[in-house]
């Protein structure tokens, strides 16, 4: 097992004029044994971070350790690690047994050894059925265990998860969310997951990096990316539905001091017979919650209520308050939180 670190790590495409900078600095310490997600929008530069780790992308300045040593200039198979890719990447002429075994046969590991570890790793993944079957013979879902098997086998010092689940629909990327969570209790290999999906990233990560613009926003637990959000763009990219930032609301009712963004999000906001005056615009109905969508002189807010409430009707007038002790400011000028 193995500890990473990232000391200011830069990534640059081209020279001189044409010269575009996709990573800015990004520094981390990602502990061992650790899941650490990486999240963030499309272009953040999640991938290009992970595929740096990996040696897929070379660096441009800065420093990456694995297991306290460098490799910035290090092959990707010097540096130990194993990567589950977005597509499986699976050998259509092997069968589930010769895919997960094909990177130790090549090895030239001893026969006996790499049955041993395929088993091992398709008792874990629940693939024990299915070792002779070839991957058009699997579901999407059992393709993207037979590719965690073969990165399993190898038993490399870090996990390397490049949006592994996009490819799955929804009722199995919540099964493979799972079998992750397990495969990682069980194993305890530290883990770098990218997703651009901020549910994965609060369900998966004991820590999460989120990505802006090849800047690193905001390194923490869920609960303190959630609850304290470092800027407004964590605020409004983390959750949902997002984070109500008011440019216009009454700060000062709040302890709210000019040139600061009002942040409340949606649960913690009580329609009342006091509070702000709103407009209902739009429902959302969510089984046993419902989204209300109001406006707010210019601006939006979002309500989320349960089914213990009355639902307001569209075009009506209500009043809503926000809870005092979860209000959130933020310079309106660097989005930082104040």
């Amino acid at each position: 097992m193995a500890s990473i670190q990232l000391n200011n790590v830069v990534k640059k495409y081209g020279k001189g004029k044409q010269e575009l900078q996709v990573i800015h600095g990004v520094s981390a310490d990602i502990a061992d044994r650790e899941f650490v997600v990486i999240v963030g929008p499309s272009g953040c530069g999640k991938s290009t971070l992970l595929r740096m780790v990996a040696g897929l992308e070379e660096i441009s300045g800065g420093e990456i350790s694995i297991g306290g040593r460098v490799v910035n200039e290090l092959e990707p198979a010097e540096r130990d690690i194993a990567m589950v890719f977005q597509n499986y990447a699976l050998y259509p002429h092997m069968s589930v047994f010769d895919n997960m075994a094909y990177g130790l046969k090549i090895r030239k590991m001893p026969i006996a050894e790499i049955k041993q570890r395929v088993d091992k790793a398709a008792g874990i993944l629940e693939l024990g059925h299915l070792l002779d079957r070839k991957p058009r013979q699997l579901s999407g879902g059992q393709r993207q265990r037979v590719a965690m098997g073969r990165a399993i086998v190898r038993q490399p010092q870090v996990f390397l998860f490049d949006e592994p689940l996009s490819n799955l629909d929804a009722k199995l990327r919540v099964q493979t969310r799972l079998e992750i969570q397990k495969l990682h209790r069980e194993l305890g290999i530290t883990s770098l997951f990218v997703t651009h999906d901020q549910v994965e990233a609060m369900t998966l990560a004991q820590r999460m990096i989120v990505m802006n613009a090849g800047r690193m926003e905001q390194f923490g637990t869920p609960e303190e990316v959630y609850n304290r959000p470092a800027t407004t763009f964590v605020a409004s990219f983390m959750g949902s539905p997002p984070m109500n930032l008011l440019n216009h609301a009454p700060n000062a009712d709040f302890g709210g001091k000019p040139g600061t963004i009002l942040g409340i999000r949606p649960e913690h906001l009580q329609i009342g017979a006091s509070g702000w005056a709103v407009q209902v615009e739009t429902l959302e109905m969510l089984g046993a919650e419902r989204l209300v969508y109001c406006r707010f002189g210019d601006e939006f807010l979002i309500v989320r209520t349960d089914e213990s409430q009355a639902t307001p009707g569209i075009g009506a007038t209500i009043h809503v308050a926000p809870r005092a002790d979860r209000l959130h400011w933020f310079d309106a000028e660097s989005g930082r939180r104040c």
